[in-house]
């Protein structure tokens, strides 16, 4: 009995351990909770995966984010509301407090309905930026589906963004063998700023443009983006690792459009879309399902024969041998993993005081099924004082790793300088010396024990 109790709660753990690594409480704040039927292959995916979801209305009296100063929830998903504002619950200061404490948001809007004013000030708070009048369609006359916008041309057909850079790993991008295209429909794009923070996961064509369809129903003359101005996706990751993602199109996560078959202008032939695949690492990585690094244990130790290599001493010696170890796992989905390097990227090590005296690349050494250690060695400076080891790995999509750690180092004692006599730069001196002292000793030798001349006495005669 003992043991089926054991194998019981072993399951739960396991079970909650493989939801998010920051926790499983979703709130979905929505217009109407019966609209969540529209949504129920994407909100039955995030079940699947462990997520405990809660809808609210904003209008409802009992939402709320913290409870006596703790966060309610661990993520929040904002979905297209009629109400010009959230309530007294849901304010930018609440929302910044809720990223403040380390709180994920997915903000999905949509062109037909203008985005709330609290959210328009959230994210000019991030420095993005949305259409006047807080709605904004975007449309593209050279990649549209003509099967469901031959006329307005507002379900942009589009490929997998694929990687930022060469040197970022990839979590956006599925596997499209046959030709699947992401489908966005009725969307707002948005304008990103300048900040470090934000990274842009889904860029519009070069011939996507964005303007406001009821003011210009006729005649286009004023358009508040277009081409790769427009970011379709924005991601804000901030300094504490809590996440942001504003994706345009809320109808991107429908079951309409999971399912559906799409036909690009030009093309005889339909394909999928990836609208599910794309909704799963879009949700995955905002709500830290995927994209997390975790540091084990470091250590760092000297690397010399015949002294004491202790871990993690506080204090070292100038010209030391030193080993510098981390071990790094990264969260994918359900389980950890060990924690690669990405190609053309590297993980450095910085030993630094107020400027880095060494700037090293840490090299893999031991990879077991769950992290990865990597190392590096190297001699310390010719200079005391107190030093940081520092690992400060910031990259787009994973989390941040930064890890100091403060040692101070010292000059020789006065028993470790090497002696005289094993520096040849110092035989001739030592040989000049010895030979001072010797003729120094043979003189007086020859002073003592040399005896004087006899004086002889003569009488003075008359």
């Amino acid at each position: 009995m003992k043991s089926l109790v054991s194998f019981v709660v072993l399951l739960l753990v396991a079970v909650v351990q493989a939801v998010s690594s920051s926790g499983g409480r979703l709130l979905v704040v929505l217009e109407d909770v019966a609209e969540k039927a529209g949504y129920s292959k994407f909100f039955g995916g995030l079940e699947g995966r462990g997520f405990q979801i809660n809808y609210e209305t904003p209008k409802s009296e009992s939402l709320r984010l913290f409870h006596l100063g703790e966060r309610s929830y661990d993520h929040v998903l904002f979905l297209p509301t009629k109400s010009k504002g959230l309530g007294p619950n849901l304010t930018p200061n609440i929302l910044l407090d809720f990223i403040n404490a380390e709180g994920n948001i997915l903000l999905a809007l949509s062109a037909a309905t203008p985005a709330p004013t609290s959210l328009v000030s959230l994210l000019l708070e991030l420095d993005i930026h949305l259409p006047p009048d807080r709605q904004g369609l975007v449309v593209d006359h050279f990649n549209y589906d003509t099967t469901s916008a031959a006329e307005k041309h507002d379900v942009l057909l589009l490929p997998p963004p694929g990687p930022l850079r060469p040197d970022v790993k990839d979590f956006f991008s599925p596997l499209a063998d046959n030709g699947e295209l992401l489908a966005f429909p009725d969307g707002m794009g948005q304008t990103l700023g300048d900040g470090s923070l934000l990274t842009p996961l889904l860029r519009a064509p070069a011939t996507a443009y964005s303007y406001n369809p009821k003011e210009q129903a006729e005649v286009v003359d004023d358009l508040f983006a277009s081409g790769a101005q427009l970011s379709l996706v924005s991601t804000v990751q901030a300094r504490n690792s809590a996440r942001f993602t504003v994706l345009g199109s809320a109808d991107m996560l429908t079951d309409k459009w999971f399912d559906a078959k799409v036909k690009k202008v030009g093309e005889t032939k339909s394909v999928n879309t990836l609208n599910r695949e794309f909704a799963k690492a879009v949700s995955g990585w905002t709500f830290k399902e995927i994209g997390v690094l975790r540091v084990n244990w470091i250590e760092h130790h000297l690397n010399e024969e015949g002294l004491s290599n202790a871990s993690n001493p506080k204090i070292y010696r100038i010209k030391n041998d030193v080993t510098y170890s981390i071990s790094l796992s990264e969260y994918s989905w359900d389980q950890w993993l060990p924690f690669t390097v990405p190609a053309h990227d590297e993980l450095q090590l910085e030993f630094s005081m107020l400027s880095p005296f060494h700037r090293l690349t840490l090299q893999p050494t031991i990879s077991s099924q769950d992290s990865t250690t990597y190392s590096t060695s190297f001699k310390l400076p010719d200079q005391h004082g107190i030093f940081n080891f520092l690992v400060n790995y910031k990259r787009p999509f994973f989390n941040n790793i930064e890890e100091k750690n403060t040692v101070s180092v010292r000059h020789f004692a006065h028993d470790e300088w090497p002696r005289s006599f094993v520096i040849s730069g110092a035989w001739p001196w030592i040989t000049g010396i010895g030979a001072t002292v010797t003729g120094w000793v043979a003189f007086c030798a020859i002073w003592l024990y040399s005896k004087p001349a006899a004086i002889r006495e003569s009488k003075k005669t008359q």
